[in-house]
């Protein structure tokens, strides 16, 4: 789950990290409002949405009058914002952060994030902040300081030390950097953050860090813990399918390409959209209906998929284990008699009561392609498709 940065900010702040002054807006008047409230003579307008890039793409403009922020609020509220993360299409911007100005002497960059490689928690810094990391990484690899933290012992003095020497901060200010590393780190820690991300954390001119962004992704097994957070998710930056998927406990992503895939269990659905793209087709979805799939979910599955226009077929791939097999063709047939299906739909069955599955789909008189294979059924599903062409 991702948050927005005035968000991520709150809880910065709670935490002892330093952060600018700011107040949310959601209108033009919200946002006057707040920039006589934080007063000063110049504000910064951000737009917040769920995605990097925002001052590329416009989203990010400094004010030096109450008017000013009055005109750039009103001509990034509802703007269809386009970074390099949104896409072509963008994101329409309904929020607002209004901010203080800062006194940026310098521009650091950090993050903490799980890396699965290591199986570690990784400290990620670089002198080169306020930039695309990912560029930096590319043309400037020996510019990005990491630091892999033992989960037992968390960041040491000596790590934070060494990135804080690494990144150059200056003497004046090294103790603090410490401090602020070790608070992001704990920040990291009592979220079940996946990723947190100050891009720029800076360097004021009299010598005090701020971080002046914040990104968050918070690992979404751990949110029953976090019910502050979860109260942060702002539905608009989300796509609808995934919204309607999570009610009914599917996991779903939208993918591009249309071939819908329902699949039990998320290694065999990652497997089963590999096939897919094997045989020369691309996967429309994700979708892990789990091992405690009903009709109901099932139904609610293809009612997603199918709400997609690019959909051109459905390939169900089931391995019965905890999910039985004709169980879950009970589902696929309710399913089909409830959305009226419309376009061709492969079935592959292995495991629990198999027999007794693919019997039912026979018997049910609805014209399903049946499949003995992986392969098989990927195979059959991106014919048939090629063939609408």
């Amino acid at each position: 789950m991702k948050i927005h940065e005035y968000q991520g900010k709150d809880i910065l702040r709670q935490l002892g990290v330093p952060v600018p002054r700011g107040i949310a807006a959601f209108t033009v008047q919200e946002a006057v409002e707040a920039a006589q409230k934080l007063g000063g003579t110049v504000w910064v307008v951000k737009a917040q949405i769920h995605a990097g890039g925002r001052g590329k793409g416009g989203g990010v403009k400094l004010a030096r009058s109450v008017e000013e922020v009055r005109q750039l609020a009103g001509q990034i509220l509802g703007m269809q914002l386009i970074t390099h993360q949104t896409g072509t299409e963008g994101q329409k911007v309904r929020r607002l952060l209004i901010e203080e100005g800062a006194d940026i002497q310098k521009e650091y960059y950090l993050s903490v994030v799980t890396d699965r490689a290591s199986q570690r928690v990784a400290m990620m810094a670089s002198s080169e902040g306020g930039m695309d990391i990912e560029e930096v990484a590319r043309t400037s690899p020996d510019k990005i300081i990491t630091q892999l933290i033992d989960p037992a012992l968390g960041l040491t003095l000596e790590q934070a030390t060494a990135i804080v020497n690494s990144l150059g901060v200056p003497a004046a200010s090294t103790a603090q950097a410490v401090d602020v590393l070790h608070k992001i780190y704990q920040v990291y820690q009592d979220t079940d953050a996946t990723l947190v991300e100050i891009n720029p954390l800076i360097l004021e001119g009299n010598g005090r860090l701020k971080a002046l962004d914040a990104k968050f992704d918070i690992d979404d097994n751990a949110l029953y813990r976090h019910p502050d957070i979860v109260a942060c998710r702002d539905l608009d930056e989300e796509d609808p399918a995934e919204v309607q998927a999570s009610k009914f406990d599917l996991a779903y992503i939208s993918l591009n390409g249309n071939i819908g895939c329902l699949v039990n269990g998320a290694g065999l659905a990652m497997a089963t959209m590999d096939t897919i793209k094997l045989f020369g087709a691309e996967p429309a979805n994700f979708l892990d209906v789990g091992g405690g799939a009903t009709p109901e979910k099932v139904t609610e599955a293809f009612k997603i998929m199918l709400n997609n226009p690019s959909v051109k077929a459905i390939l169900v791939n089931i391995f019965g284990g905890i999910m039985k097999c004709d169980t879950i063709a009970a589902g696929i047939i309710t399913a089909c008699k409830a959305v009226n299906l419309s376009v061709p739909l492969v079935v592959r069955m292995k495991g629990t009561n198999e027999d007794m599955g693919k019997q039912l789909l026979a018997q049910s008189g609805l014209p399903i392609i049946s499949a003995n294979t992986m392969a098989e059924a990927a195979e059959m599903v991106v014919a048939t498709v090629q063939s609408m062409k």
